[in-house]
């Protein structure tokens, strides 16, 4: 028995082996008419699925066939949205398309991925290397992906969402003693990048805030800068400078006397290896190249500068990015606001702050509760008088 739905609105039938179908005209695109076949079990699945393909042609959503490929998808997809992503964001996106997901899931058809199938592909990952924050990173970039392909109408809903990604234990990070980082400063002499150190020392700024920094983004008279950007290295070798993040990240930072002066010096020291460089000399205006001017490798920077330097004065080997977390603790630890320290780190918001540098709240309790003690302890202070020679405590 064959049962129709009006004109323009798709059909419903019943096939000859028992399962039900729907067919919907689409109109005609590229001189072609556009014609699509749904199945299901039962009637009530078909109708569900002519209702979501109806919906998604009037809305102007992308429809594909429920045979359309995980890969073939993801494809498009990449295409798509190219234009709106920065280079390096797409970048990561076609390497967990190339090489973690597709390899798995890409001749799966799309509509037909399901939970388990993450689940798996998770697993699989952990298994081949991937850290637990990879895997992570890799969920929200499916999250993305399976939710565009819900708003085009290529998939009824996001299996994402029902799959818990790996638990993360968060990096324990090295920050230097004040003792160490003083050790630092005074080990700094003749060191060609002293003021790179200083002033991640002094600021917290991200590497490549500071490898991105420009001249013209000090006013040493005014003790300021601006941060308005982070180097990143290209596939191809080169660089570029992009725009921070978020509007956070992009902030006014106030320099303390010893990093003006670090920063006076090392401009003499430029001018120097200017003047010696000659021709060979890339003027790019940035306050820490190499030797000839170009960008300095963050790389060659670890490698050939910092971890040597660590070493000869016989300091903990930390991560560069270890000096961010060092200027933050000391500061939090000597009781600067948690808010203040997180607009000199750019962070997006003062919570995030606080749960980095959770070690450090104890101190900053104990530090609070013995000022409240000392504040009460003090004659005169919480009482007034109440007569000659007598006094009552205030309410």
């Amino acid at each position: 028995m064959t049962r129709r739905r009006g004109h323009g609105e798709g059909s419903i039938y019943q096939r000859a082996d028992g399962r039900w179908a729907a067919a919907v005209d689409l109109g005609w695109t590229g001189g072609k008419r556009r014609r699509k076949v749904l199945y299901g079990s039962t009637r009530r699945e078909v109708a569900d699925k002519l209702a979501r393909t109806v919906r998604a042609h009037r809305e102007g959503r992308l429809l594909t066939d429920e045979r359309t490929t995980f890969a073939a998808f993801m494809d498009t997809w990449l295409t798509a949205v190219r234009p709106s992503l920065r280079p390096g964001t797409w970048q990561r996106y076609e390497q967990y398309a190339r090489l973690h997901s597709v390899p798995m899931l890409g001749r799966r058809p799309l509509s037909k991925i399901g939970p388990a199938d993450l689940q798996l592909l998770y697993a699989d990952r952990l298994a081949a290397g991937c850290s637990p924050t990879s895997v992570r990173h890799l969920h929200r970039f499916l999250h993305r992906v399976f939710d565009q392909a819900v708003r085009w109408g290529a998939a009824t809903r996001n299996p994402v969402t029902l799959v818990d990604p790996p638990r993360v234990t968060r990096h324990e990070f090295h920050a230097l003693t004040p003792d160490e980082a003083r050790s630092l400063l005074a080990g700094l002499r003749g060191d060609r990048l002293s003021a790179l150190y200083v002033l991640a020392l002094t600021t917290g700024m991200r590497q490549g805030e500071l490898l991105a920094l420009r001249w013209a983004d000090l006013d040493l008279p005014g003790r300021r800068l601006a941060v308005r950007g982070s180097l990143h290295r290209d596939p191809g070798g080169g660089w570029t400078i992009r725009e921070p993040k978020t509007e956070r990240s992009r902030r006014q930072v106030l320099l303390p006397p010893m990093a003006v002066k670090a920063l006076q010096a090392h401009r003499l020291r430029q001018n120097a290896e200017r003047l010696h460089a000659g021709p060979l000399w890339e003027e790019n205006g940035l306050v820490f190249p190499n030797h000839v001017g170009r960008p300095l490798s963050a790389q060659n920077l670890l490698q050939r500068h910092f971890h040597p330097l660590l070493e000869r004065l016989s300091l903990p080997k930390i991560r560069f990015h270890d000096l961010r977390h060092t200027a933050a603790t000391l500061l939090l630890a000597e009781g600067v606001h948690p808010k203040i320290v997180s607009e000199m780190l750019g962070h997006t918001e003062i919570g995030i702050t606080l749960n980095l540098y959770s070690h450090v709240t104890p101190a900053m309790h104990e530090s609070a509760t013995g000022a409240l003690g000392r504040l009460l302890d003090q004659p005169g202070h919480g009482r007034e008088q109440d007569g000659p020679g007598n006094t009552r405590s205030l309410p």
